[in-house]
């Protein structure tokens, strides 16, 4: 049973040290920003309290040192300079280091430890004799005697005293009843104005009174029949809420009252509606515990006895709701739970599972003409869908949490090789699949170090060129489709052609005096080996570093496109599908095999007379859209033996940012496509990326569109070639 705690531990604390990373290096732009430096010293002092408790003794004591210096940059005494988060990140790390051992760790480790605190003393040492600044006290670190100061408190006790309703976020929840008097219209008075100002003051749930709105042909345009209940939940003061109705409290009824129990009753729940009631003085307790003893709903019951009316208690249910809300934003665990990833990718395996038979039980109905069989089958392929939906978007995961890794890369990196840049993100929301996120972290780490190492310049020549001193890289992420586009762009000098061409041909990659498109050009960088650096550094040289991006990206179904402007800078996009698990594709048959092409790549599909097909020769391009698109037999490509029909089809796919056409027998239709992965033996197979099992249990490849068009790429140059030799 302790080891199941110790894990759980282990996976908060690399959360609260993944959290630590991102607020030091915000804490480097910034000092003096006193709620990152809580947060820094809030993160230590929970992972020292937990590691105390579960026996990490020398977790605890280290991570007591490092909190005892925070808390003098707290107090002001000690500065926050660049030497000091440098230092405060290599003890992050060590703390990492520290969770992957039970005690006592090893001593070599401990000794490193030793090492970092040393540097601590001196750091202490020499930063002594500060003048201390006004502390600035946390309070949500409890249990080390800090109080809040003098400004907090009166923020939580507001104009009636303390109470419950305040948090430590300083938000209170108040009742606003707003009844105008009739005749408030005559003034030009906008009394919805005024309600939607009084919304933006926070959180809010309206209940608009109509119950005294007359019958049509009786209603007054200028007298005002509504009023309305308002719970609202905001930082302001009964103050602030009664400035919105400064100009008409005169011509109102205003009441404003402070929660006295915000959220919760003294078990702990959300209260009810009966609570609300009496709090409200709509009923006695009497009169609730009577209606409570009936089996209907208490609303409906009050509502006959006519203790209550309807309005007040569809108001009374609003603000129940409201606060149930509030709660648990002011609580997330009450509305998230841990689960382990190993059991999302079981749940995943078994949706996938009941696709496989949904589609058999679709093909069995069809095959079988039966009617009460089709309809049940086509209300689990409903449910299956929902299902199949609910469960992908379980796993899918924002990729700002990437992204917030590559700032350490940036900022430790820069100060490697003397140069100065700056990571910026855009699209941190996007959300992928977790299996596409964990296999994007080093095809990134590669182009980020590529672009400080090879783009930016340093801070002189940059100003050189009329440049800022510190460089930018830019890492965004947007959806397009069923794909997301990740792009990396610095602002550096850009890719030097001349050189990257001239290694091509020394590689045999181009033959002399080949003209080649920038965009094919750029795109050799990514060829195994390929470097143009004349020394090779810990950094790069080697050429191995793009190669590796390009693999990766690849594996993952996606693609790669280069574009750079001399002395502009660097833009590499990746093209990543959303999910590896489910996908639509589009079933295709050559003879007495089927394949899949994956939906999200297909642009079109043309039919086509065999007699037709061969007249083009060994050109294989024919007119789509008014643009030439090349195309490929994939009879050919995969030795299909049979016949050929005499009409056949071409799926016209879009790939690398190109259009390319695939020749097929028939176009049987769409098909939902449950990736399964292919053996050890098939995997380096170029042109299938998996395969699926379709309804009547037989197998289907699935294509990789991206391979295929570069096999038919090849094949076009080799017959041009055989063409310009004849």
């Amino acid at each position: 049973m302790i080891d199941k705690f110790k894990a759980a531990f282990r996976e908060e604390s690399y959360e609260l040290l993944s959290q630590l990373e991102d607020t030091l290096l915000e804490l480097e732009s910034q000092p003096r920003n006193g709620e990152l430096i809580n947060a820094a010293f809030r993160a230590m002092h929970t992972v020292k309290g937990s590691s105390a408790m579960f026996g990490f003794e020398t977790i605890s004591k280290f991570t007591h040192e490092v909190e005892t210096v925070l808390d003098q940059c707290r107090a002001g005494t000690l500065p926050i300079t660049k030497d000091f988060i440098g230092l405060t990140l290599k003890a992050r790390d060590h703390l990492r280091r520290l969770l992957e051992f039970e005690e006592p760790p090893p001593r070599e480790v401990v000794a490193d430890g030793e090492t970092i605190l040393a540097r601590y003393r001196d750091y202490v040492a020499t930063g002594a004799g500060l003048k201390p600044a006004p502390k600035v006290q946390d309070a949500a670190v409890t249990g080390e005697g800090a109080t809040a100061p003098e400004s907090t408190l009166q923020a939580q006790e507001g104009p009636s005293g303390p109470g419950p309703a305040a948090h430590e976020s300083g938000l209170s929840t108040y009742r606003v009843f707003w009844k105008p008097k009739p005749e408030i219209f005559l003034d030009g008075t906008r009394v919805l104005s005024l309600v939607e100002e009084l919304v933006g003051l926070g959180e809010a749930a309206v209940y608009p009174h109509t119950e005294d709105i007359p019958p049509l042909e009786a209603i007054d345009p200028e007298r005002c029949y509504c009023f309305w209940d308002v719970v609202l939940t905001t930082q302001k003061t009964e103050n602030d809420i009664r400035d919105v109705f400064i100009f008409v409290e005169d011509r109102s009824e205003l009441r404003i009252e402070r929660l006295a129990e915000a959220f919760l009753d003294e078990e702990g729940r959300a209260k009810r509606l009966g609570e609300i009631l009496v709090e409200r003085g709509v009923v006695s307790p009497e009169s609730l515990r009577e209606a409570l003893g009936s089996q209907k709903r208490l609303g409906e019951v009050l509502v006959e006895k006519r203790v209550a009316s309807k309005a007040e208690i569809d108001s009374a249910l609003v603000e129940q709701e409201h606060l149930k809300k509030v709660q648990e934003r002011s609580d997330p665990a009450a509305g998230s739970i841990r689960v382990a990833s190993e059991k999302l990718d079981a749940l995943v395996d078994l949706v996938g599972e009941l696709v496989t038979l949904q589609a058999r039980l679709s093909r069995t109905s069809f095959d079988l003409q039966d009617g009460p069989l089709a309809s049940i089958s086509e209300q689990f392929e409903r449910l299956i869908s929902q299902l199949r939906d609910n469960t992908m978007s379980i796993r899918m995961l924002p990729i700002g949490s990437t992204f917030n890794k590559f700032r350490r890369v940036v900022r430790d990196l820069s100060l490697e090789l003397g140069k100065e840049a700056e990571l910026v993100t855009e699209g941190a929301e996007t959300e992928l699949d977790k299996t596409v996120i964990e296999k994007l972290g080093d095809p990134l780490v590669h182009i980020i170090r590529n672009s400080l190492d090879h783009g930016i310049e340093k801070p002189s020549a940059r100003e050189a060129a009329g440049k800022a001193p510190k460089g930018r890289i830019l890492l965004s992420a947007r959806h397009s489709g069923a794909y997301v586009l990740i792009q990396v762009a610095d602002d550096g000098r850009g890719l030097d052609r001349d050189a990257i061409y001239q290694k091509a041909v020394e590689r045999g990659l181009l033959a002399p005096g080949q003209e080649v498109a920038d965009d094919e050009l750029f795109l050799l960088i990514f060829a195994p080996g390929f470097s143009t650096a004349k020394v090779v550094s810990a950094v790069s040289g080697r050429g191995v570093g793009m190669d590796v991006v390009k693999r990766e990206i690849d594996s993952l179904g996606g693609s790669v496109s280069l574009s750079s402007e001399p002395g502009r800078g660097t833009t590499i996009t990746l093209k990543i599908p959303l999910t590896l698990a489910i996908i639509e594709g589009l079933l295709v048959r050559i003879a007495e095999e089927f394949y899949v092409i994956p939906l999200s790549s297909v642009d079109g599909c043309i039919e086509i007379r065999r007699s037709e097909l061969a007249s083009y020769g060994e050109r294989r391009i024919l007119s789509y859209r008014d643009e030439l698109v090349p195309f490929v037999s994939l009879r050919e490509s995969f030795e299909t033996a049979g016949e050929e029909p005499e009409i056949e089809q071409i799926v016209i796919a879009n790939s690398q940012e190109c259009r390319v056409g695939f020749v097929v027998d028939q176009v049987v239709g769409d098909y939902q496509t449950v990736i399964k992965p292919l053996g050890r033996m098939f995997k380096d197979v170029e042109g299938v990326s998996g395969a699926t099992i379709l309804g009547d249990g037989t197998v289907a490849l699935i294509l990789d569109v991206n391979r295929l068009a570069l096999a038919a790429q090849r094949d076009g140059a080799k017959r041009a070639a055989r063409g310009g030799e004849r």
